[in-house]
């Protein structure tokens, strides 16, 4: 239905997905996120053609922080941060289908991040039969991907069937100097034991490196628009080289599903999984030779540089590495109108990240093998963290069927245990070492009605809880300029909590209709953002306590079959939003009270045509994104934006082989439109005032993630 953008649902929730068709026909080298941009409530801030760097999106005015990522069952956001690392997991021409949940989480998620939406992909399996697949990509930004899979077939008689695959994809970065590198495997081997019972390996690695894009505030986006990057060339003191501003990320990932059929009303789910992620970050920035500063404490002179003064420019190197493993397990007991879930998911995550900082010379070089700046043989750093995290689930959930399966009625209940604890190693860190216990209780009640065959309704309540974001909240930060921390613990721990309803319709036939109404409460409420230290590109993360927040809208998708092989799509959102009292902004309150939340357009929407005739195919899809508000007082904004992507192929002829070929042209904002396509720096108030009580509380300066510059990719493969 829709091209692939509209997948028949039945699950009392509000869902939408893309399917294999749709994924096909799309940029070999567009993330995740991208590929479900027309789906309704979905904004996704779209950097360019590749893209290896964590992304930001909204769901129903939630940010990428506040939405759960699985992949396979299995969470793939960066588990303190919550940044979702979807194209570090999978490659598009690995993925059968892309859902979204919008406004409710699955109990059974193995999730602790995910306030109302989940963002779920699911990988293609191996084949019956020994083959492949082959694609060469190439496109302007000197964009490039090579991807190769091969599939062994049954192994004999075995019934273990294999993949294995492998991709290379690199660009240049399109504002500004700088290139964009990936190498990435995938792999699955798949065991039938036997009906009904599988063992399923599932394994990713990905290694990437990426010169930074750089955020410009409004100010410097309507000055210099898409010229805005770090620079090209190296002055004396230039933090904003491009050549010091990059990224490197190595992940790995593993997961195996269990699946048993233990008798007829029995089964049984279990799947370990781990997932190791590693950096570093690098970025510019200057040191004081004398009398700066490690944590509280002043020293006097950077080791080799007695008798010298002013700064020293340096590449501030983040090495970071975590490490998140866990299980969960599902045991089912499903009778002729009955279906109880019994289950549990143990989670265990291990975080440790600090600076060394490495003098450039006078043309802006540095390596590894030259010493990091010392003071007394101790490495200069603005924090030296380390953050363990474990969590315990169990829950139960029945599911009962009536009226010849015409009613199901589903409620559930979930008790989550959470600890998390981190530790500053700085002097005079306050607090050195921080933490806290959680217990959060998620009931839900589902329920959905089919009028006829081919008419459902539904209605849920369901909650879901958010436990604070990085390690920022715990520990403070600091820089080498002063005794005052950069960034300080967070005044309330206490996790975010969502309540949501949800009113829904469906319709199939010819023309499928998904529509719901839907309201949800926050409290405690968290709005993730980052900053750069003052005179450095470091970016620093903070959490704003935005306290409570009200939101109601109304969604809809409609899809058609296929028509003399035409099919159509549209979607649409309207959503209001409402921050439910005063903020904290140190020196005052603010009088944020009924203010928009920041991030959230009223307005969203998409239509997308699709041509396929087995011979030609094509795909055109046009989407609108509402002003967005970048500041809880409401005073600065981004407009809204309209792009369009069109793709167009054709299959080639076989020539009576089993090689099947095809050819696509692929071309990403085909209007050339420059656009702020997102907010990644959220800020109070963009302009200086006086607070409820009269003090003076200072102007933020919110920063946006720039949308991706026309693009044309032309892609040559085939199946054999």
């Amino acid at each position: 239905m829709g091209g692939g953008l509209l997948v028949r649902q039945s699950a009392p929730v509000s869902v939408s997905e893309v399917s294999r068709a749709y994924i096909s026909k799309q940029v070999p080298t567009i993330s995740p996120t991208q590929l479900i941009a027309s789906l309704p409530g979905v904004q996704a801030g779209n950097e360019g053609p590749i893209n290896t760097e964590t992304e930001t999106m909204h769901i129903r005015g939630l940010d990428q922080s506040q939405i759960g990522f699985l992949f396979e069952g299995v969470p793939v956001s960066d588990a303190f941060s919550y940044a979702p690392w979807a194209t570090s997991m999978v490659d598009n021409e690995n993925l059968a289908s892309v859902k979204v949940t919008q406004g409710s989480v699955d109990l059974t998620a193995p999730l602790y991040n995910a306030d109302g939406a989940i963002v779920s992909m699911q990988e293609i399996r191996p084949t019956d039969k020994f083959g492949g697949y082959i694609d060469l990509s190439g496109g302007t930004h000197s964009l490039q991907k090579q991807f190769l899979r091969l599939n062994t077939g049954e192994i004999g008689h075995s019934d273990v069937r294999a993949f294995a695959s492998f991709s290379h994809s690199a660009a240049n970065v399109w504002r500004g100097p700088g290139k964009i590198e990936r190498y990435h495997v995938d792999a699955n081997v798949e065991k039938r034991w036997a009906p009904g019972s599988s063992t399923d390996i599932v394994f990713g690695y990905t290694r990437s490196h990426q010169n930074i894009y750089r955020n410009p505030s409004l100010s410097q986006w309507k000055q210099y628009g898409t010229s805005f990057n770090y620079t090209g060339t190296y002055t004396a003191g230039d933090t904003n080289y491009y050549k010091i501003n990059e990224r490197f990320t190595n992940v790995v990932f593993g997961a195996m599903h269990n699946d048993f059929k233990l008798s007829d009303e029995l089964t049984l789910h279990i799947e370990p999984y781990t997932t190791f992620q590693r950096g570093p970050n690098n970025y510019g920035s200057t040191i004081p030779i004398a009398g700066g500063y490690l944590g509280t404490q002043q020293y006097g002179t950077l080791d080799g540089y007695e008798g010298q003064s002013g700064k020293v420019t340096v590449e501030s190197v983040h090495p970071w590495k975590q490490n998140t493993s866990g299980f969960t397990t599902n045991l089912d007991w499903k009778t002729k109108h009955n279906t109880l879930s019994l289950f549990y998911w143990y989670s265990y995550g291990n975080h440790t990240e600090y600076q060394h900082q490495y003098a450039l010379s006078p043309s802006g070089d540095w390596s590894y093998s030259q010493k990091y700046l010392t003071v007394n043989g101790v490495a200069i750093t603005g924090y030296q963290e380390n953050t363990v995290q474990q969590v315990n689930a169990i829950g139960l959930d029945d599911k009962l069927s009536l009226l010849g399966d015409k009613l199901l009625i589903d409620a559930g209940f979930k008790a989550s245990m959470a600890s998390v604890s981190a530790t500053q190693n700085l002097p005079g860190a306050d607090p050195y070492k921080a933490g806290k216990n959680y217990f959060e209780p998620t009931p839900q009640l589902l329920a959905s009605y089919h009028i006829t065959k081919n008419d459902q309704v539904y209605m849920n309540a369901t909650t879901s809880y958010r436990l604070p974001a990085g390690w920022s909240p715990y520990v403070p930060q600091f820089s080498m300029t002063s005794a005052t921390p950069s960034s300080t613990p967070s005044k309330n721990l206490g996790a975010e909590y969502f309540i949501g309803q949800e009113v829904g319709y469906r319709h199939n036939g010819p023309i499928n209709v998904s529509a719901s109404w839907f309201h949800y409460n926050l409290t405690n409420h968290q709005i993730g953002s980052s900053s750069y230290l003052p005179g450095t590109s470091v970016l620093i993360s903070t959490q704003i306590a935005a306290g409570g927040e009200e939101a109601w809208g109304f969604q809809g998708e409609i899809g058609t079959r296929p028509w003399h092989h035409i099919s159509a799509y549209a979607s649409g959102q309207f959503l209001h939003t409402r921050i439910g009292n005063n903020v904290d902004a140190g020196t005052d309150y603010l009088p944020t009270k009924g203010k928009q939340d920041p991030g959230a357009p009223k307005w969203s929407g998409a239509i997308g045509l699709t041509y396929d005739d087995g011979v030609y195919f094509g795909n055109f899809n046009l989407r609108y994104q509402g002003a967005q508000y970048s500041t809880l007082m409401n005073d600065q904004k981004i407009p809204g934006y309209m792009t369009a992507d069109l793709n167009l192929g054709r299959t080639l002829p076989s020539f009576n082989t089993r090689v099947h070929p095809k050819i696509m042209l692929n071309l990403v904002n085909m209007g050339g439109v420059n656009y702020l396509s997102s907010i990644s720096g959220f800020g109070l108030t963009a302009v200086k005032q006086k607070g409820i009580f009269g003090n003076t509380v200072s102007a933020s300066t919110p920063t946006y993630v720039v949308g991706s510059a026309f693009t044309a990719v032309v892609t040559l493969a085939a199946d054999f």
